[in-house]
């Protein structure tokens, strides 16, 4: 097989009822051939697709079951700028310099990706302002020295104490920080909006059609589908999230679990103001956000574990807790469930992705955007992959090497 093999969810999640954006696509009936094939066709393929055949290119896009139907579909969708890192943990992690480099540039794909949606007119895409409650990773403290390193950074924050954050949103926290200009979107629409604008520029999609072979030459990669078909490549993006590749080093990311939850519809007077997405620098973390329908989705409390029986065991519990959490901080909701679902979850030692050729695969490319940013991490990889595969390489490739 061309990468492990995992079962990427389970349960049901709020996307899943909601009206398909039509896409063309078939399955690989014979041979094929392409200048650039993205295997994977998720949220991170179809922004990587949809950039490189905006760019002219020849593209092919891959996916063994089918059009979002991976861990997209287990994803909460919030895309925010701030990284899983904050900004003062991360400047000792790799330095002042690239911490900086690495927080602006998540900015700025955030502020790309809106601009593209837009154009698409993709559905259930919306502004949000978020918060970041103090907790067990950052407490009031350090949540001030954060402010003061991002205002230094030219990144836009606000500090709220006690006082004003319950002045202002109704929650009891030592304090917060308000950040602007992140979105909320619906992950399976806004990936099926960017494969069928990758398929109105040319890229054909085959899908569903397992790839178990993969070998790089010299002049380009050869594949082989489970029906024998081969398809021929000059170069090759794996774009297959929690379902590493083989052959591609496993050393600074893991995979684990995360849980979440989506409640009926709210009556708005229940609901925050602004309704900003909200999350806690706590380990376990919490995060929430609301839909367009009115319905409050919690996720997190994630734990170590890979093995896909013990995460999904957990959901009844996880589903419980995520519950009570999300009645204390915000009492007013009625949190009666609708949706509960679990997924794999990726991380790396810094929170940044992973982008870049693959050590000892020639022609082979990787995005990796593991971690909460994984939508925004996807827009860079697109913006990364590119300008490299165009001659052209991004100033901030290096960020984002394999280490």
């Amino acid at each position: 097989m061309a990468t492990v093999r995992r079962r990427l969810r389970s349960g049901h999640a709020v996307w899943e009822e909601r009206r398909a954006i039509p896409v063309p696509h078939a399955r690989l009936r014979g041979d094929a051939q392409a200048d650039i094939l993205v295997m994977g066709a998720g949220i991170t393929g179809a922004l990587i697709a949809d950039a490189l055949a905006a760019a002219g290119r020849d593209v092919a896009i891959v996916d063994r079951r089918g059009l979002a139907k991976g861990s997209t579909l287990a994803s909460t969708a919030l895309v925010q700028s701030e990284l899983d890192t904050p900004l003062t943990k991360l400047v000792r992690k790799i330095g002042k310099t690239d911490a900086v480099r690495a927080w602006r540039r998540s900015r700025l794909a955030v502020e790309a990706l809106a601009v593209r949606l837009s154009e698409l007119d993709v559905p259930s895409v919306a502004r949000r302002d978020t918060l970041y409650l103090a907790g067990s990773v950052l407490d009031g403290e350090a949540l001030w020295r954060e402010h003061i390193a991002r205002r230094a950074s030219g990144l836009a924050s606000r500090f709220l104490d006690r006082r004003a954050l319950r002045a202002a949103f109704g929650i009891r926290r030592e304090a917060a920080l308000q950040s602007f200009g992140n979105l909320v979107i619906d992950p399976r629409r806004t990936t099926l909006g960017l494969l069928r604008a990758a398929t109105d520029n040319g890229a054909r999609i085959f899908a569903p059609s397992d790839i178990v072979d993969v070998r790089p030459g010299k002049h380009g990669v050869t594949l082989t589908a489970a029906g024998g078909q081969a398809l021929q490549c000059r170069h090759l993006v794996f774009a297959t999230g929690y379902e590493l590749p083989h052959g591609v080093p496993r050393r600074h990311h893991c995979i684990n679990s995360t849980w979440a939850i989506a409640t009926v519809p709210q009556r708005r007077s229940r609901l925050w103001p602004g309704e900003c997405t909200i999350l806690e620098a706590s380990d376990p973390y919490l995060y929430i956000r609301t839909t367009d329908d009115g319905r409050v989705i919690c996720g997190g409390e994630d734990e170590d574990i890979a093995d896909e029986e013990e995460r999904d065991a957990l959901l009844p519990r996880k589903a419980r807790v995520l519950t009570r959490k999300l009645g204390r901080l915000l009492p007013k909701l009625d949190t009666r469930l609708a949706y509960a679902w679990s997924g794999a979850f990726g991380e790396t030692t810094t929170g940044l992705p992973i982008i870049g050729p693959v050590p000892g695969m020639p022609h082979c490319w990787v995005a990796l955007g593991y971690g909460g940013n994984g939508t925004t991490y996807a827009s860079i990889a697109a913006d990364v992959l590119v300008g490299a595969l165009s001659g052209q390489p991004d100033a901030d490739a290096d960020l984002y090497d394999f280490q």
